[in-house]
């Protein structure tokens, strides 16, 4: 069973079992890619790579890896924060794709709103093999890929109509886990999702070093298919 596969199959069957985690751990590190872009909103991101980082550096098998949507560059974040990325998104070096939001309210200026305007991009993300991880409205450019429709997912309070009427069956919880899709609602909930992330793959104890290291209390429901 190819590695992108099992993992699948593991999200699907509860995450973290006892047989699942040695196996996914012995075939080499979670591969995270983290999708940057210009708008995107610093928190969204920044939360998930602290937190996954952490994971890595307390003794987990992972890698994180910032990817740009196209070529490599530079990208400017939604209050300023310009961040060099050195790769471009390449899905069959990824296990986990987490996209962040920012800027779902300018429909004119940097932000996801420019990802939901490029089919090709979407066809992409639509056909990739990665395990879709949607933070705030980065639910929104799965949304548009036709990742969430008709499966259970989140977004920010402000988006929820909208993922709604894309045929998204939202739940109203801080991190909504379907399998082989997981959502995360408001900006901070990056957070609890790659808190959740570390649980799923690497068990409980795991994520609650992570919370002692970082002082972090998870708050809200984690809504599980």
């Amino acid at each position: 069973m190819e590695r992108r596969t099992f993992l699948r199959a593991s999200l699907l069957s509860g995450g973290a079992m006892a047989a699942g985690v040695p196996d996914a751990a012995a075939s080499g590190p979670l591969r995270v890619q983290l999708l940057m872009f210009d708008g995107v909103e610093e928190q969204d991101f920044a939360g998930p790579l602290e937190v996954l980082g952490m994971a890595r550096q307390t003794g987990n098998a992972l890698t994180v890896t910032q990817v740009t949507t196209g070529e490599p560059g530079r990208i400017t974040a939604r209050f300023g924060t310009s961040i060099d990325v050195a790769t471009g998104w390449s899905p069959q070096d990824a296990d986990v794709l987490l996209v962040p939001g920012g800027g779902y309210a300018d429909k004119t200026g940097p932000g996801v709103n420019r990802l939901i305007d490029d089919p090709g991009f979407l066809a992409r993300l639509a056909a990739a093999e990665p395990v879709p991880v949607g933070v705030c409205t980065g639910v929104m450019v799965l949304s548009a890929a036709g990742i969430t429709r008709g499966r259970p997912c989140t977004t920010h309070s402000a988006a929820k109509a909208d993922l709604a009427a894309q045929g998204g069956v939202v739940v109203n919880a801080r991190v909504v886990d379907d399998g082989d899709l997981v959502t995360g609602g408001g900006i901070t909930s990056g957070i609890d999702v790659a808190l959740w992330l570390v649980e799923r793959h690497f068990g409980a104890k795991a994520a609650q070093r992570v919370e002692t290291v970082l002082e972090h209390e998870r708050r809200g429901t984690v809504w599980r298919a």
